[in-house]
C-alpha cells in the first residue's frame, strides 16, 4: 500500500493511504448479504471504511483501546467556565477509581482507560482501579499561556505535547485496531473554541458554547475572551493556531492521531474538542480525516461547523456533551455491530435465499 507523507515543523508523519481492493471487496461483500442493498445504513459504511483501514474484506474493532489526555487551561482566569481549576485533577482522580462516565463505559466495554497528565497543574497521587492506569508527562510541568493575551504554548512545549500524545499509541499492543480519544480539562471548550475559530475563520460568536453549563454572563465572557484571541491571531497557521490559542491536551490528541494513523489505527473521534484537534491535524497533514470515525454529534455550538468542514457524518447525536471520550465510547458498540454484521451475516448463496431479480 502506498503513502504519502507530510513535511511538518515537527518532522514527517506519514499518512497511508486506505487500500481501495479492500474497499471493494468489503462493498461486494456487503451487496450479497442477506438483506436489502443499503438497509443496514451507517453500520454498512463503518464496515466497508474498516475494511479499507486495514486492507482486509472483514474488518474488526477489536481491540479498542481509550487515551485520555487531561490539562488545566490558564483562560479559565476570565471566569470561562462555572467551575472552579481544581476540578481537572480531582476528575483525573475520579478517572482512575473508575467513577466517571468514561471509567463506566471502559469497564463495561472491556476497553483499558490510558489517562495521561500533560498540563493538570495540582499534584496527582493518584490509585487506580483494574483496567485504568495513569502517566505524568514531563510537560505538563512546563507553563501554560492565557491565550486571550499570551500565546498558550511556547513552540517546545508544543513539540513535547505533541511527542506525550505518539508515545502513548507507541504504547499500545500491535493489535489494537480502533483508538478512542478523549480529553478531560476546565476551560476546554473555551480553548477549543478558539482553535475552530481561527482553523474556520468564523466569529467567536459561532463557536462558543455553554461547556460545563455557564450562564448568560459566563457565555458573554467565553465569547469576549475567544474574541481577543481570534483578534490577535487571525491569519496564523493551523500549527501556530493550535500553539498559541490551544492547550497541551489539543496538542497530544493530535499527536496521538497521527501516530495512530501512521500505525493503520482508525480513530474513533469524540466530540468537540477532539474534534477541533482532528481538524488542526487534517490542516497539518491532509488524508488524516480518512482514518477518522466521528462518534457523535455535540451539543456545542461550534461541534455542527467543524464536522461540515471535515465532511463527517457522525454516528450518533444525543444531544451529550461531556467530553472524555465518553461519546466515542457510546459510539464503539455501533462499530462493533457493523464488524459483526458484516463478518458473520450469510450471503444469499450461503443462505439458499433468492436474491433481487432472482424467480
Amino acid at each position: 500500500m502506498s503513502t504519502w507523507t507530510v513535511e511538518t515543523k515537527r518532522g514527517q508523519w506519514s499518512i497511508p493511504t486506505s487500500d481501495t481492493a479492500a474497499a471493494n471487496s468489503a462493498r461486494d461483500r456487503q451487496s450479497r448479504l442477506t438483506k436489502p442493498p443499503g438497509s443496514l445504513g451507517a453500520l454498512e459504511e463503518v464496515a466497508v471504511k474498516l475494511a479499507a483501514l486495514q486492507g482486509t474484506t472483514l474488518p474488526r474493532s477489536r481491540p479498542a483501546a481509550a487515551l485520555l489526555f487531561a490539562s488545566d487551561h490558564a483562560v479559565t482566569r476570565h471566569g470561562v467556565s462555572p467551575y472552579p481549576q481544581a476540578v481537572t485533577g480531582a476528575m483525573v482522580e475520579n478517572f482512575l477509581r473508575g467513577g466517571a462516565a468514561s471509567s463506566v463505559l471502559c469497564r463495561h466495554l472491556g476497553v483499558p482507560l490510558r489517562v495521561v497528565d500533560v498540563g493538570v497543574m495540582r499534584p496527582l497521587s493518584p490509585p487506580s482501579v483494574e483496567g485504568v492506569s495513569f502517566r505524568r508527562d514531563p510537560v505538563a510541568d512546563e507553563p501554560g499561556g492565557d491565550l486571550r493575551v499570551e500565546d498558550a504554548m511556547s513552540e517546545a512545549t508544543f513539540q513535547r505535547a505533541l511527542a506525550a500524545g505518539a508515545a502513548e499509541v507507541d504504547k499500545l499492543p500491535d493489535d489494537v485496531r480502533v483508538v478512542v480519544l478523549g480529553e478531560m480539562g476546565i476551560g476546554n471548550t473555551t480553548v477549543a473554541a478558539a482553535v475552530a475559530a481561527l482553523l474556520l475563520g468564523r466569529e467567536a460568536e459561532e463557536v462558543v458554547g455553554r461547556g460545563t453549563g455557564v450562564d448568560e454572563a459566563g457565555l458573554a465572557r467565553k465569547v469576549e475572551v475567544v474574541r481577543d484571541a481570534v483578534r490577535r491571531l487571525r491569519g496564523v497557521s493551523p500549527e501556530q493556531a493550535v500553539r498559541s490559542a490551544g492547550g497541551r491536551d489539543i496538542a497530544a490528541l493530535i499527536g496521538a492521531a497521527a501516530r495512530a494513523i501512521e500505525l493503520r489505527k482508525a480513530v474513533l473521534v469524540d466530540g468537540f474538542i477532539v474534534s477541533v484537534a482532528m481538524l488542526a491535524l487534517e490542516r497539518m497533514a491532509p488524508g488524516a480525516r480518512e482514518w477518522m470515525l466521528f462518534a457523535h454529534r455535540s451539543a456545542e455550538a461550534g461541534h455542527r461547523h467543524v464536522l461540515e468542514a471535515l465532511g463527517a457524518r457522525p454516528l450518533l447525536e444525543l444531544g451529550m456533551r461531556l467530553g472524555e471520550g465518553s461519546g466515542a465510547l457510546t459510539a464503539l458498540p455501533l462499530v462493533d455491530a457493523a464488524c459483526a454484521l458484516h463478518a458473520g451475516m450469510a450471503t444469499f448463496e450461503e443462505a439458499g435465499v433468492p436474491d433481487k431479480g432472482q424467480g
